[in-house]
């Protein structure tokens, strides 16, 4: 279906698109709802809405769709690329979560391409990203490159920590020297402007053995280099430039391979954009009760309690049709009574169904086939208070008329409005009976008696109102099918006082004729009104009815339940004096001494037993049939092999292996039982028949995980976290030991840290760094073979 830029501008569709989007969990679902236009036509449409419904089902049985929160759109940053040639790490790992979510996304599609046939489309929109996730692997989370990116960037970086480790050394000379020492602010080596330096105070600059390379933000201190680290830290310059130089070349030669996929990033992005307004969409459903609406071939809506979305639960809902049994809807009465609004809650809503959007309507709404959506809206009421005058409304209808065909839907308000009155209801007439002799289906607003006139007795045009409370003198907003509308005016000015001599004046002027109209409508309004306050005293009789009809069902399914529950509770206590009477008689035989009262007390102990009997067969047959009424027999349901059951009166969760007759054989855990079928629950059938021959797992060895960890400076609640985490994935990778630098300081995260090695059951044991590990300030952690 085609709008327009006008039409969309007046119905206000961005606005409401971006209300619809603020419930995507990211940017990604707001760029494409403020990217989507209507379905091209019916076909497109209905796979639009099928997708949405395969979606809601695909979330009530098995959860969300793959997705991050991380997600943020990246065809900016590729579009960027194209000029400078470069992505930064940052930006790089940004596009890595994209295509590694949408790498996920497409895999759950195919997978459940077999129950959801939308599925299987929109995962043909996804390529394989792996070869790009496995190439941006060389970048941890934060977007530095890894030693392992290339031969190069991991033998400078060699020389650059073993040139660190020599200057530490170096440096080491100084802090040992108490007259050097008293000459420094801090007693720490820093890298300042790539050279390693000390903070000396000012008046120690002449004093202190080296050179200046900076001062400090306070201006009381200096940065010196000391002249025996001079060599090294050219040295460091140098490999620290090598190491930027191998990093940039790096950079860009992912940056190159991934321009070379824009166009399938760009398709990814749309997507997870898609998947993610839909997301949206389904949340506003719930959360508001929306409704889908059905489709129709025919080219017709029926909005059922509709409200404009903009307006939201405080809007009036209305009901609206046209196109079914007339093709012109001509909505009549005084200005600001809620005609416009009316109109356009229509218009909207026909748009946003054709999105593939759900509509703030009830079940029941119906929205059919169109081609085009035309309006011409004198939009009085919109927020820019754009204003229009008679010839520009002339010109936009003549605009209309020229492209109106036998599926266009034409909204026009206010019809034959800014004029002469006689002149533009007599237009109005014109251009209704050519649409409507043209097939067009069409939803008009006037207050022009001519107009409404020719509504009322034309075949195939319709009239309505909106309803106007004469005691409050405003609208109530609800829409009157099959009655004209009324002015009002000689009664609202009746109303606010005016001398009643000018309203009977008034009324002489207007024609017998038209008294008449308004005199007939007016009645008709009456007994409207007086039928709708009877259905409305009817509906509360009937809502009551079937509230006392609900109360009925549920006090007799609880006296049903309090009866069993008495019942199974008295059988228990049955069975439990039967136990107690069995093991007295067996304790008063044992005792009996003379053979001639044991033999009288066993007849009569069997006596007892045939009774007691009776009584637990009695017992059980009352809790099997009780049993069975939630059983797959008594709901004649037939079972098929992956079905999920349940044991009933356990929480037990079984899969059918096997139906055998009556029974079934049930693969519950690692053993197999048959049970009878008026023992099973249903749970859910199978999605896919699984052959546990073929399950595999499959646990990937993670890669590019470094030796050592630095936590230093971070506070407990940041580090433990990031500790527990790499010392799993240096586990899986294979190393026998790491390193976790915590730092000196108080000693409180070196506690925290032992104490969680404590608690690993993969850790064989964990000690302090020797003297050239880092002392108090590492951790030394040995794996478990």
């Amino acid at each position: 279906m085609f709008a327009d830029c006008n039409v969309l501008k007046h119905l206000e569709i961005e606005k409401i698109l971006s209300l619809l989007a603020s419930k995507s969990r990211s940017e990604l679902g707001v760029s494409y709802a403020l990217k989507l236009q209507p379905a091209s036509n019916l076909d497109e449409l209905q796979k639009r809405h099928r997708l949405f419904a395969e979606i809601e089902n695909f979330r009530d049985s098995s959860g969300e769709l793959p997705w991050n929160s991380g997600l943020a759109p990246v065809d900016g940053l590729l579009a960027s690329a194209l000029e400078t040639g470069l992505l930064t790490g940052a930006e790089l790992v940004k596009i890595r979560l994209l295509l590694k979510t949408a790498l996920e996304l497409r895999q759950t599609l195919l997978n459940s391409s077999a129950e959801y046939s939308s599925f299987e489309l929109l995962a043909k929109y996804l390529r394989d990203f792996s070869e790009e996730t496995e190439m941006l692997s060389v970048l941890d989370e934060d977007g530095r490159l890894y030693d392992s990116a290339s031969p190069k960037l991991k033998s400078v970086r060699e020389e650059i920590r073993l040139l660190r480790e020599q200057i530490k050394a170096k440096s080491r000379a100084y802090l040992n020297d108490a007259a050097l020492v008293s000459m420094l602010q801090e007693r720490m080596l820093v890298l300042r402007n790539s050279r390693h330096a000390f903070l000396v105070r000012q008046d120690a600059i002449n004093k202190f053995p080296g050179i200046a390379v900076d001062r400090s933000g306070s201006g009381n201190s200096v940065y010196m280099e000391p002249h025996s680290l001079v060599r090294l830290n050219n040295n460091f310059s140098d490999r620290r430039s090598v190491e930027q130089h191998e990093e940039l070349k790096i950079l860009r030669g992912l940056t190159e391979k991934l321009l070379a996929r824009r166009k399938s990033i760009q398709t990814a992005e749309d997507v997870l954009g898609r998947v993610d307004f839909l997301y949206a969409l389904s949340e506003i459903m719930r959360a508001d009760g929306w409704h889908m609406p059905k489709l129709s071939e025919k080219t017709m809506f029926r909005l059922v309690q509709t409200r404009h979305p903009l307006l939201g639960k405080r809007a009036v809902p209305v009901d609206i049709e046209c196109g079914d049994k007339f093709k012109t809807l001509v909505i009549t009465g005084p200005n600001t009574g809620g005609k416009t609004v009316a109109l356009k809650t229509a218009g909207v809503s026909v748009l946003l169904a054709w999105y593939g959007c759900p509509l703030p309507a009830a079940e029941g709404t119906v929205i059919g086939s169109f081609d085009r959506l035309s309006a011409d809206i004198g939009d009085e009421q919109s927020i820019e208070q754009s204003l229009s005058t008679f010839s520009a409304h002339v010109k936009n209808i003549t605009g209309i008329i020229s492209s109106a065909g036998n599926k266009s839907l034409v909204l026009l308000d206010e019809l034959g409005a800014g004029t002469d009155p006689d002149e533009g209801a007599a237009l109005g007439i014109a251009i209704l009976d050519w649409l409507l002799k043209n097939g067009a289906l069409v939803l008009a607003t006037t207050h022009h008696n001519p107009i409404k006139h020719y509504a009322t007795s034309t075949l195939g045009i319709e009239t309505a109102s909106v309803e106007f409370d004469v005691e409050t003198l405003s609208p109530t907003y609800r829409i009157i099918m099959g009655i004209p509308g009324q002015s009002n005016a000689l009664l609202i000015a009746s109303k606010l006082g005016m001398p009643q001599d000018i309203i009977s004046r008034a009324e002489t002027a207007i024609s017998s004729r038209e008294m008449s109209m308004e005199a007939i409508v007016s009645e008709l309004h009456r007994k409207r009104s007086q039928l709708d306050r009877e259905n409305s005293l009817l509906e509360t009789d009937r809502k009551k009815a079937e509230a006392l009809k609900q109360d009925y069902e549920n006090k007799i399914r609880q006296l049903d339940e309090k009866r069993e529950e008495l019942l199974a509770s008295a059988d228990k206590k049955a069975q439990n004096i039967i136990r107690n009477a069995e093991d007295s008689a067996r304790s008063l035989i044992k005792n009996l001494e003379a053979a001639e009262s044991e033999s009288s007390a066993r007849r009569e102990l069997e006596k007892k037993r045939s009774h007691f009997s009776k009584i637990t067969v009695s017992a059980e047959k009352r809790e099997d049939k009780k049993t069975a009424k939630k059983s797959v027999t008594a709901e004649n349901r037939k079972l098929e092999e992956g079905d999920t059951v349940r044991l009933i009166g356990t929480n037990s969760e079984a899969s059918v292996l096997e139906l055998r007759g009556k029974k079934a054989l049930l693969q519950a855990g690692s053993a197999q039982l048959e049970v009878p079928l008026s023992k099973l629950e249903f749970v859910k059938k199978h999605s896919e028949k699984i052959k546990y021959s073929e399950v595999k797992i499959k646990v990937e060895r993670p890669v590019n995980v470094p030796s050592s960890i630095m936590v230093r400076h971070m506070t407990v609640d940041e580090a433990l976290p990031v500790v527990e985490q790499y010392l799993d994935r240096a586990y899986r990778a294979g190393y026998d030991t790491v390193t976790i630098i915590h730092g000196r300081g108080e000693g409180i995260l070196r506690r925290v840290v032992q104490d969680l090695c404590k608690q690993i059951p993969y850790v064989a044991e964990h000690n302090l760094g020797g003297p050239h590990e880092g002392g108090y300030g590492v951790t030394v952690v040995k794996f478990a073979k």
